[in-house]
């Protein structure tokens, strides 16, 4: 389907033990054999000139690359300067990545040595990849299809064990299999409706809509069981986002260090210490926290604590979990109550901190609250495990085995998985209503549309270029 050729560095950019540059296309090869010399000999300062440091000794000879072989040498510019020493790969498509020629130079770590490599390539005759263009060959070539695709994205983006399992999962096809194979079904159902259509003196009008009806009931369940997976999927893939909140200094920001395992936000004893929210990943038992520890929520004259206490009113209508910090060594208090009516909707754990102080905060007039509050002691490392256990049973019931069980984390299959079950609830209701089978050959196809674009059977170039432009460049 292409024919120019693209190269880019699949590597982080920075200080690291090794990079590598990929090229991609019809022209990889013979581009590597313009830039990759095998053996090279330093000439003497009286023969040296001003361009060239070394020169190839097989310079007249052929280099012979065998593919999935290591070749070791060196990248020399157009003047033949070596460039650093590498460690090449040659790939012979159909059988890579792209399903095209592909060549790997591994180089040193570093900035330097990797553009430089990089620039030489792109001189010979090749272009500069884009985002994820690499993957979107190989989903254009056939080697993988659109949800496998997207599932590449999503392993580099893991957060988690169980994040990172499902998305390996897609990449195997499990989903694929699963989709695939529904649309098949839909495919053999729809093949006995244009044999209806066409030859109507067959007379087998009532026999295909029973199995229009049974076909239809069958799948809608399968969709509805994937469906459900979905919220689950969206945690694994996205974090619980989790939002510390209380007054000022009862604890939000040693509590996320504790979380964290790390001196991540600034905690002393004077009020309002943290003016802006700051956010990190966490796992909690195989669940990936989006932690957010916020200003404390008081009334203030001061500007910038003024905004930072804004902007936590604004993260706690976005949160998934309100962790809520009482001070228990002081009264309930005027700004206490405000945050409690702030969050009176959403999902909270109440905890009251500082028990290794005496108590002086009553919350009688609360009971739930009271019934349900975790006492912990951060300073004394008291209760704090109590916190992750409730965590992780307020949002999974029972366990979830990631590897038996085909969870939805993608919010584009998610909305076709409903659109698609949506038409064949519109099919059902055809068929019930004794519609004629060339009504129900329009939802049954638009149900099989749906479930297409999962997989990519037809996709649009606008979609494709949202999709893969969630990559980064080198993959």
């Amino acid at each position: 389907m292409y024919t120019d050729t693209i190269a880019a560095i699949a590597t982080f950019l920075g200080n690291s033990g090794i990079n590598i540059i990929r090229i991609s296309g019809d022209d990889a090869l013979s581009i590597a054999e313009k830039i990759f010399v095998k053996k090279i000999k330093k000439l003497s300062d009286s023969n040296r000139s001003e361009t060239c440091d070394v020169y190839n000794e097989d310079s007249n000879q052929h280099i012979n690359l065998k593919p999935r072989y290591l070749h070791y040498g060196y990248i020399v510019d157009k003047n033949q300067r070596v460039i650093d020493e590498v460690l090449l790969s040659y790939m012979k498509g159909p059988h890579t990545y792209t399903r095209e020629d592909i060549i790997e130079i591994n180089c040193h770590g570093g900035i330097i040595s990797a553009k430089k490599i990089l620039e030489t390539v792109l001189e010979h005759g090749c272009r500069t990849a884009e985002r994820g263009e690499f993957t979107k060959r190989a989903f254009l070539n056939g080697r993988i299809d659109l949800a496998q695709a997207e599932a590449v994205i999503d392993i580099i983006n893991s957060k988690t064990d169980s994040s990172h399992e499902i998305s390996v999962n897609h990449l195997e096809g499990r989903l694929s299999k699963q989709i695939n194979e529904i649309i098949d079904e839909i495919m053999d159902i729809l093949a006995n409706i244009e044999v209806n259509i066409d030859f109507p003196e067959y007379d087998e009008d009532e026999v295909t809509v029973n199995k229009v009806r049974e076909l239809s009931e069958n799948i809608i369940k399968e969709l509805e069981r994937l469906i459900k997976t979905a919220d689950t999927g969206k945690i694994f893939k996205e974090g619980i986002k989790t939002v510390i909140l209380g007054k000022p200094n009862v604890g939000k920001s040693s509590l996320m260090n504790f979380l964290l395992n790390e001196n991540r936000a600034i905690v002393t004893e004077v009020p309002g210490t943290t003016r802006d929210t700051i956010e990190e990943y966490v796992n909690i038992k195989g669940v990936p926290l989006r932690i957010i520890d916020t200003a404390g929520i008081r009334e203030t004259e001061d500007k910038v604590e003024k905004i930072g206490v804004e902007k936590a009113l604004q993260k706690v209508n976005e949160a998934d979990l309100i962790i809520m910090l009482f001070d228990s060594s002081r009264e309930l208090e005027e700004e206490d109550k405000k945050i409690l009516d702030y969050i009176k909707n959403k999902r909270v754990i109440y905890i009251k901190n500082k028990t290794d102080l005496e108590t002086k905060l009553d919350l009688s007039e609360h009971e739930i609250i009271e019934k349900e509050a975790i006492n912990i002691s951060v300073v004394k490392n008291q209760g704090l495990e109590t916190i992750i256990d409730k965590i992780s049973k307020m949002f999974f019931e029972g366990t979830i085995n990631v590897s038996d069980e085909l969870i939805i984390n993608n919010v584009r299959h998610k909305d076709l998985l409903i659109k698609a079950k949506k038409s064949l609830e519109e099919v059902l209701y055809s068929v019930n209503s004794g519609m004629t089978v060339d009504f129900i050959e329009i939802d049954l196809k638009q149900a099989m549309d749906c479930l297409g674009l999962i997989v990519g059977k037809s996709v649009s170039d606008d979609l494709m270029d949202k999709i893969f432009n969630e990559f980064c460049i080198g993959k």
